[in-house]
């Protein structure tokens, strides 16, 4: 066949325009996965042309529909959607994706990489591929959605109204995260969400009899969800009604499960395995186009009627769309300018001038106080001067200390305009909601013990690939939390958070360095940040004594120096709970005749982007004789302390017991650090 045929209707043409585009790009990268994208066709081209509210001149509207692939080795699936309804550039003109972008689908350079990316391509709501994370991160894109509609929403003002979307397929329904967020989502009563179920019953390994039995409906209707069911993905009159049906519910998220045949057209493989992840061969591409009654000879071939049912379809919808809500919007700026200027500060993560005005400052008589306490007095500060700072906590409100106290209540059905969100034991969905807030322009936050973020790695990943500005607070931050044990006590995490590019670590050693960490954390738009708090009390130190704690925002500062002056003999660096021993090593080896320079690191990330004449100043190169003191795995000081030092921190897993004994029993002491010391200087003199 050499020609298209004229007498398949409209809607079939461009679903079979979104297929053939799948077939030919994988075809020409030889790799990707066709089968679900095939197969979800019909389901995209739905959604897109009848349901989803989108301006397609611009995918950064606030209130626009957002459809989230979790299945996001689909991936051909949304840049065929994206660039048949002709979404533009958010930072020049064109189209966000070009056809010849998908020619180079797979291609180092092209915005169509192997699995959606968020802010590699305009139009990606979220970075996708890990299963589950993506619609867990939908959960948190819904839970922005209610937030923001109670906060900013005035009679006659329905300045936020939007939906989210996620497509879902087995491999997402088999993951724990996913099934934390559900159930999150329907204790919540989302009814702005809607997840679609790809039900096609196949994995890579095989059929999913092999380890997936399980009544997903009735799952999910334990979980509060309203389900439906689309019996055949290819009956877009049947997906119409469920999307439908989805807009006129309330009270409750809606799974919406299609039934479908992987790699739907692909002759010899649909239904398989091989249908998930392997490129249609030659025959087989050819074969499914004629069972398309397409031109088995042709190679992305984009027929100018399926552009035009997109343009008349979400294009021209979105744009009326949009004209309507922008005359509302500037009503809304002249009839409620104080929440108008709140929503530019909040699309512009910007807080108001003065915002850190009344941020507490600490004298040594305040202390000790824990971290988890001043950070506490801190955010209480920050969110009572920033209406769009929203968080909480998984279940750990009273331990981290991180309740906001001052601002309006609990956030649910009973009140989405509440500011203290509960996550319930649900680690993984928590950070995964919390990228999800922020992608929709909310500055959140979410907290738990640091033991517990290993729960919450691939979001975390997900967030700093995103560079999402979500705050993750950490507390009971090592071995001196004590009694819980090896179990409860951090050792390998820190250097777990470090090695996450883009991702900020702060761990501060006293309440004014807690202080100035949320003048960092605000000023920062463009990358998460992990703050890391002590559970036990910390001396408040005395900064007309020592440097101020301002010297965090470099990521690390000479806190002291000698007592007496002149040169160190040797400098040791701390973070967090372990700055005050090495002050205390630094007085005693004065006594010994030991100069001591003492250097608080709070943040490795930080200080890493420093100029090298700032290193060099608080890390001189000739002084080479360094002690680190970190109550953590020593992973990766040796960058710090160099072949000459040395490196005092856990080699092993902690223990039970009460929290001083346990570091004690370690050697986190001013004893430990002043032996070390010695034996470096005495050891130097000696050869010298």
């Amino acid at each position: 066949m050499t020609d298209l045929d004229v007498t398949v209707d409209v809607d079939t043409v461009a679903v079979n325009t979104i297929r053939t585009l799948v077939i030919d790009a994988v075809a020409q990268a030889k790799s990707g996965h066709p089968g679900a994208a095939i197969a979800m066709a019909p389901v995209g081209y739905t959604l897109w042309n009848h349901a989803l509210r989108y301006d397609t001149a611009d995918p950064t509207w606030i209130n626009r529909d957002r459809f989230v692939l979790s299945a996001g080795h689909a991936s051909m699936l949304l840049y065929a959607l994206l660039h048949l309804a002709g979404v533009r550039r958010t930072d020049r003109d064109g189209l966000a994706v070009q056809l010849d972008d998908i020619r180079r689908f797979r291609q180092l350079g092209s915005p169509c990489a192997g699995h959606p990316e968020h802010g590699l391509t305009d139009g990606v709501e979220c970075t996708t591929g890990p299963l589950g994370t993506g619609v867990a991160t939908s959960v948190g894109m819904a839970m922005a959605g209610k937030w923001q509609a109670a906060h900013f929403n005035r009679p006659g003002f329905d300045i936020f109204d939007y939906r989210v979307y996620a497509l879902a397929g087995d491999g997402d329904m088999m993951e724990g995260i996913a099934q934390e967020a559900a159930s999150l989502a329907g204790h919540l009563k989302l009814d702005n969400l809607c997840w679609i179920y790809d039900s096609n019953a196949i994995t890579i390994e095989g059929e999913t009899s092999l380890s997936f039995t399980e009544d997903v409906a009735a799952r999910f209707r334990s979980y509060g969800w309203t389900v439906t069911s689309v019996p055949d993905a290819n009956d877009i009159a049947a997906l119409r009604r469920a999307f439908d049906h989805f807009h006129e519910h309330s009270g409750s998220p809606m799974l919406i499960v299609v039934s479908s045949i992987i790699g739907y057209g692909a002759p010899t493989k649909q239904g398989t395995a091989a249908a998930h992840s392997e490129p249609l061969g030659g025959e087989e591409a050819r074969a499914a186009k004629r069972f398309y009654r397409w031109p088995d000879d042709s190679d992305f071939l984009v027929p100018e009627i399926a552009y035009e049912q997109f343009r008349l379809g979400v294009a021209a919808r979105g744009h009326r769309q949009r004209a309507h809500w922008d005359t509302l919007l500037l009503s809304y700026q002249a009839t409620h300018p104080e929440l108008a200027r709140e929503l530019t500060d909040m699309l512009a993560r910007t807080p108001s001038e003065g915002w850190d005005s009344n941020l507490p400052t600490f004298v040594p008589g305040d202390g000790p106080l824990a971290g988890r306490s001043a950070n506490h007095l801190v955010l209480n500060e920050v969110a009572a001067a920033v209406p769009w700072l929203i968080g909480g906590a998984a279940d750990l409100a009273p331990s981290t200390k991180t309740a906001l106290d001052g601002v309006r209540g609990h956030f649910g059905p009973a009140d989405y305009n509440g500011r203290n969100l509960h996550f319930g034991v649900r680690e993984a969905a928590a950070a995964a909601a919390a990228n999800g807030l922020a992608l929709c322009g909310l500055r959140p936050f979410q907290a738990g013990f640091l033991v517990f973020s290993d729960f919450q790695r691939g979001p975390l990943r997900l967030g700093a690939l995103m560079r999402q500005p979500v705050i993750h607070i950490y507390t009971h931050d090592s071995i001196g939390m004590g009694e819980d044990g090896p179990t409860h006590q951090p050792i390998e995490q820190l250097a777990s958070l470090r090695a996450i590019p883009d991702l900020i670590d702060l761990r501060p050693a006293d309440a004014n360095e807690v202080r100035e960490a949320w003048r960092v954390i605000m000023s920062v738009v463009d990358r998460p940040v992990a703050l890391v708090l002590s559970k036990q009390d910390l001396p408040v130190l005395d900064r007309s004594r020592f440097a101020p704690a301002c010297g965090l925002a470099r990521g690390a500062y000479v806190l002291a120096d000698p007592p007496g002056g002149g040169r160190p003999d040797v400098l040791i660096i701390g973070t967090g709970s372990e700055v005050a021993l090495a002050l205390d090593a630094r007085n005693i080896l004065a006594g010994k005749g030991i100069g001591t320079r003492v250097v608080s690191m709070p943040s490795w990330a930080l200080f890493d982007e420093q100029g090298q004449d700032y290193r060099d100043s608080v890390l001189p190169p000739d002084l080479i004789l360094r002690i680190a003191v970190e109550a953590a795995s020593g992973f990766g000081w040796e960058r710090h302390v160099g072949p000459s030092g040395r490196i005092i921190a856990m080699r092993s897993f902690g223990a039970s017991g009460p929290g001083h004994d346990v570091r004690s029993h370690y050697g986190f002491t001013a004893e430990e650090i002043v032996s070390a010391a010695s034996e470096l200087v005495g050891r130097t003199r000696h050869h010298g």
